[in-house]
């Protein structure tokens, strides 16, 4: 015997909590709050109207927003009442319960961050954590991907703020393509790259962008590179007079400006140190050597140490370009690509500590894998702080990252590495994480670090990260309510039979000492569920911690299902009830 139903899925519109109620009434006029004069317990929210003065007073008793205006408190009960109520929003002057509520739950309205720039952009680049991405025109995996100007649009539109090209010659050495090398990934013409950039590069942030040129030219499609340059970028490229620069421009000077960052040409290199020359010269025999990288293929990552590995990348420099040729190249030519290079870049060519000794009156970028940060971190962590002090450390992912994953990221900012490189379509909790740091600074794609990161004491020791330091304050969060998955989704995409069992799992992600994980209880059957759970964190380094978030609905015989994450810089949270958005797998809202 069979019998057929049809589940009904009854969703009521979500009502405000006690919580909610009583600071309304705390607040509000009219409902026995007094605008704060009043017991709130006493009073009936449903009569209760919050006007400019009495918002004013919530934001800054209650929310800690000190300094808000009359004017801005009804520019937002203003902007609340127009979302609202169309047709009455001419007679309404002031909030009642439910705009109050609706109001809480307007992330652009009450954000958990603030939503603008707010540090000094001042100090030189090196004193700030940039945006940066890793063969940023892959449209998926290392191997087989295609190569596009779409994934350099998408993250300039995220807030990216180095952009990385692999240059090639085309099959007919006659122009230039960008492609990940030695590898099936399909080319795009340089030109559709640099357009994009051009046309791109401030939707989301006037602070500069920064392109990392990855060069295997020819010193002729070099000169060619400088002239497209040139050309499209115009006035928006900035170069500097000198060679070489003794500090970095801070991102204040260098709005809507572009840079570039690469190696210097080899001749050019080759002028200031004969060694380099003698050393290619006696492997000039090897005709399948690769030209400059400042990366390893996945292949040399796989056999060989970091000793191989550098002296492999360094007898290979260039050797495909033969000196005759380069010899031929005008001398007019030679200068014209390097003299752009603003941020000069190289790979160690011998040990990495030798590397990061500080020149006094000489800046440049360094890049490292993510092995050989892990390796100079654990045997010299002080130096790379120092190094990154008044230099740009970059660190990018291993060779054998094929599917585009990435790694830790807080490795590299404990030490005060600018540039981590990741790759922006590896999705998953590492993206996040990059997400989340870069939703500080008004999402401008630039985060000053921490003063502790950039002080030296009286014998030139800095921070180091290895060294257990004491809770320097505590965090505490209450996981409240959550809505908006009954509009997101559709009623059956959790439980084909009954409305889903939501919980919340609460995480920081920081230095070691700090890392931690809380979960909330499951709330049976609910599409808006309360939970009302604090936790506490204690921290040790505040300034480098993130909070993570991330709900799943319950499943008892399945894999959880997502429910949505994000992920928030603890040093920018704000106090007070706030709406925290929500975001799926690709950081998408």
């Amino acid at each position: 015997m069979f019998k057929c139903f049809n589940r009904k899925f009854k969703i009521n519109e979500v009502q405000p909590t006690d919580d909610v109620r009583d600071a309304f009434c705390q607040f509000a006029v009219g409902c026995g709050g007094g605008g704060g004069d009043g017991d709130s317990s006493d009073g009936d929210a449903s009569s209760g109207v919050m006007g400019a003065e009495q918002l004013c007073s919530f934001l800054d008793d209650h929310q800690g927003d000190s300094g808000t205006t009359v004017a801005e408190a009804q520019r937002l009960i203003d902007e609340v009442i127009r979302r609202r109520h169309h047709v009455t929003r001419f007679t309404r002057h002031g909030l009642d319960l439910d705009d109050f509520f609706n109001f809480l739950f307007y992330d652009d309205l009450n954000p958990p961050i603030t939503p603008h720039v707010h540090q000094d952009m001042s100090a030189p680049l090196s004193h700030y954590f940039i945006y940066t991405g890793h063969n940023s025109y892959l449209t998926g995996n290392q191997l087989s991907s295609d190569c596009s100007e779409v994934p350099v649009i998408k993250a300039l539109q995220r807030g990216v703020r180095v952009i990385e090209l692999d240059l090639w010659p085309n099959s007919t050495g006659t122009d230039i393509n960008v492609l990940h090398g030695r590898t099936l990934t399909t080319p795009v013409p340089l030109i559709s790259c640099l357009k994009a950039i051009r046309d791109y590069a401030f939707s989301s942030s006037p602070y500069p962008v920064i392109i990392t040129l990855e060069d295997h030219l020819t010193a002729d499609l070099q000169a060619k590179v400088a002239e497209m340059a040139t050309q499209i970028f115009g006035d928006m490229l900035y170069y500097p007079e000198s060679e070489s620069l003794a500090e970095f421009p801070s991102p204040a000077s260098l709005l809507h400006r572009i840079m570039i960052s690469t190696k210097p040409p080899k001749e050019y290199l080759e002028s200031r140190n004969p060694i380099v020359k003698q050393k290619d010269n006696n492997n000039n025999n090897n005709n399948n050597a690769s030209p400059s990288s400042e990366e390893e293929t996945p292949r040399a990552e796989e056999i060989q140490t970091l000793e191989s590995i550098l002296f492999y990348e360094d007898s290979c420099e260039n050797k495909s370009d033969s000196d005759q040729e380069e010899e031929e190249a005008s001398e007019d030519q030679k200068p014209a690509y390097k003299r752009l290079i603003t941020i000069h870049a190289g790979k160690p060519k011998g040990t990495v500590k030798e590397e990061m000794k500080v020149v006094v009156d000489k800046v440049r970028r360094l890049s490292l894998s993510e092995q050989e940060l892990d390796r100079t971190c654990s045997s010299n962590s002080q130096d790379v702080v120092r190094f990154t002090q008044r230099n740009i450390l970059r660190i990018y992912p291993k060779g054998t990252r094929f599917n585009s994953s990435n790694y830790k990221p807080l490795i590299g900012w404990t030490h005060g590495a600018q540039m981590i490189a990741f790759n922006m379509q590896g999705y998953g909790k590492s993206l996040w994480l990059m997400h989340g740091m870069f939703r500080a600074n008004g999402g401008c794609g630039y985060v000053k670090k921490p003063n502790f990161l950039m002080k030296k004491g009286f014998h030139d020791e800095v921070f180091d990260p290895r060294k257990k330091l004491p809770v320097k304050e505590t965090l505490k969060v209450k996981v409240y309510m959550g809505d908006g998955w009954r509009l997101d989704f559709s009623h059956t995409h959790f439980d084909s039979y009954s409305p889903p069992d939501f919980y919340t799992k609460v995480y920081i992600v920081g230095v070691p000492a700090d890392n931690a994980k809380r979960k909330t209880r499951v709330i049976e059957d609910n599409w808006y569920p309360i939970w009302d759970e604090e936790f506490s964190f204690p921290l040790t380094v505040p300034e480098l911690a993130l909070l993570r978030i991330e709900v799943s609905e319950y499943d008892m015989s399945d894999k959880d299902d997502f429910g949505g994450q994000t992920c928030l810089p603890v040093s920018e949270l704000r106090p007070g009830i706030r709406s925290v958005p929500l975001y799926d797998k690709k950081g998408e809202k």
